[in-house]
């Protein structure tokens, strides 16, 4: 074990409780056959990180996420994430694409949503805009629910999620996204997208 940790680092386990101990959170280890989870509560939400992969017949991938059920108001939708080649292509092309009037961030992500009045009102945010600029991996979004293969909100309760490639270990930008979380969530509130209720969905 002494040389896996000095080969590879410290593991997964180890620095997400240590995130969990830093933030008043909990770390739900999953056992042998579960992969663990950071639980971690603000307010009325329940933010949950962990992990999942996706098995295909030549390869698999193993993804970071974090997910935050909580009461819309309204039905807003959107997604952010960073650009690149292709979405630089496509907004050539006439991609949808909303921006916010801040040209830094404009031409560092794409975003797309439902309703481009609330999307401004809540990126046009010094803090959120900072915290998206620290993650070099991300894509972050409201969703209905978690489809065919996970849980079923009530209605009107839908999830702020975070997902990036692999698995990740860098306590600041751990901490970092449960900050991004907590204040997008309350900035959701003050756009009156979002209500404080308790969303009633437990995650784990």
């Amino acid at each position: 074990m002494g040389f896996l940790r000095s080969a590879f680092g410290p593991s997964k386990d180890e620095i997400w409780s240590q995130v969990a101990a830093s933030i008043g959170g909990e770390y739900i280890d999953g056992g042998f056959w579960k992969t663990g989870a950071l639980v971690f509560q603000h307010g009325e939400w329940q933010m949950v990180l962990d992990t999942y992969t996706v098995n295909t017949q030549n390869s698999h991938q193993t993804y970071t996420r974090l997910r935050a059920p909580f009461v819309n108001r309204d039905g807003l939708r959107f997604t952010i994430y960073r650009a690149g080649f292709f979405s630089a292509l496509g907004k050539v092309l006439g991609m949808q694409d909303i921006t916010i009037g801040d040209s830094l961030f404009d031409d560092g992500f794409i975003i797309k949503g439902n309703d481009e009045e609330k999307i401004r009102l809540l990126f046009n945010d010094a803090e959120i805009k900072r915290m998206i600029q620290q993650q070099p991996r991300i894509r972050l979004q409201v969703k209905d629910d978690e489809g065919w293969f996970g849980k079923s909100f009530p209605q009107g309760v839908d999830e702020l999620y975070f997902l990036c490639g692999g698995v990740v270990k860098d306590a600041r930008l751990l901490r970092g996204l449960f900050d991004l979380f907590a204040v997008t969530l309350e900035r959701l509130v003050q756009i009156d997208s979002a209500y404080e209720d308790d969303p009633n969905v437990r995650l784990k």
